[in-house]
């Protein structure tokens, strides 16, 4: 958050030397473009609300200046659709003159957003949307990403599965492009493993009825030797964790594996005790650089002694995610 700060000191004077007639006391902009209604979804974009303005009010000590200026955060509901997030995003730099947005919520809606940033030359900070394409090749260069990667899960995914060839796993995914590109992040984890993917199910937003998925997937497992998982990496409503675990997959040897979740979700995990799966979170470490003038560490001293005070099954091989418990997705420099 100190480094966005610092970010937006030196756009607001670049802005400043650039259009002199610009009161010195107007005010920095900042756009969180998210869906705001229209989709379960919304417990993301207010979580992602509230953390930056709190991460602002932390940043500035309680101020909410920066460079003397007030900072004004304006918010923009996509209301998870493409085309209404392209517009209240051009309105975002166009009319409001935000000097940053950040958004979206959804990885579909957010994809749609990437030209509009390009077009205004304005930075676009993703977060909290999760998909590699948001900066891959079809990204452009005004776009950044604080939210975690697909791949960034799916390793950790992969590694909490103990990948063999006695282990076969059938997917169940959103057909939209977090879902899409998570699958195709785990199976690229999988290769050279072993382990054998049975079947892809993917099924539409919003989706409260997944027993024609699950019983598809069921067929493709029950008859297998060894392992038999059953991935779910569902980011929306619906409860299909809760709806599988109901249809009694046990009964073929099935077990169910899945990701964290935000905290409204997570209750829901009661009903499969003792499930192992990938879990994440943002450890904030500190970029030092050794007395050869070496390229700064990922990882400073003072950071290996806090993961050192873990208990050992939760500790990573740094920088790269490992398998415990409950894998976390790697460590994140900010």
């Amino acid at each position: 958050m100190r480094k966005l700060l610092s970010t937006l000191a030196v756009a607001t004077a670049m802005t400043a030397a650039g259009l002199a007639a610009e009161a010195a006391d107007d005010p920095v902009k900042i756009a969180l473009v998210h869906g705001l209604s229209g989709s379960t979804f919304e417990v993301f974009s207010k979580q992602s609300h509230t953390g930056f303005k709190l991460g602002l009010e932390y940043a500035t000590d309680g101020t909410m200046k920066i460079n003397g200026r007030d900072i004004e955060i304006i918010e923009k509901d996509t209301q998870f659709k493409p085309d209404v997030a392209r517009a209240v995003l051009a309105e975002a730099y166009g009319d409001d003159d935000v000097l940053i947005a950040v958004g979206g919520t959804s990885s579909g809606v957010t994809k749609g957003m990437l030209p509009i940033a390009e077009e205004y030359e304005r930075i676009l900070l993703v977060e909290p949307a999760v998909a590699d394409s948001l900066t891959g090749p079809d990204s452009n260069r005004y776009v950044f990403k604080t939210s975690r990667n697909s791949s960034m899960d799916m390793q950790a995914q992969a590694l909490a599965l103990k990948p063999g060839a006695d282990l076969h796993v059938a997917t169940l995914a959103e057909d939209y492009a977090f879902g899409k590109d998570g699958i195709a992040a785990f199976k690229k984890a999988m290769e050279g493993t072993g382990a054998t993917i049975v079947a892809e199910e993917y099924v539409p937003l919003k989706t409260t009825d997944f027993t024609a998925a699950a019983e598809r997937m069921f067929g493709a497992l029950k008859d297998k030797e060894g392992r038999k998982v059953i991935l779910i990496y569902v980011a929306g409503g619906g409860d299909p964790m809760g709806k599988i675990k109901s249809m009694q997959p046990e009964r073929y040897g099935i077990e169910i594996s899945t990701g964290g979740h935000i905290l409204p979700v997570l209750p829901t995990y009661k009903r499969v005790p003792g499930m192992e799966g990938a879990i994440y979170y943002y450890l904030k470490t500190q970029a030092i650089r050794s007395t050869t003038g070496s390229s700064p560490s990922t990882t400073s001293a003072s950071v290996r002694r806090r993961i050192s005070s873990l208990p050992v099954a939760w500790r990573p091989v740094l920088p790269s995610p490992r398998r415990c418990r409950a894998p976390m997705t790697g460590i994140r420099k900010t």
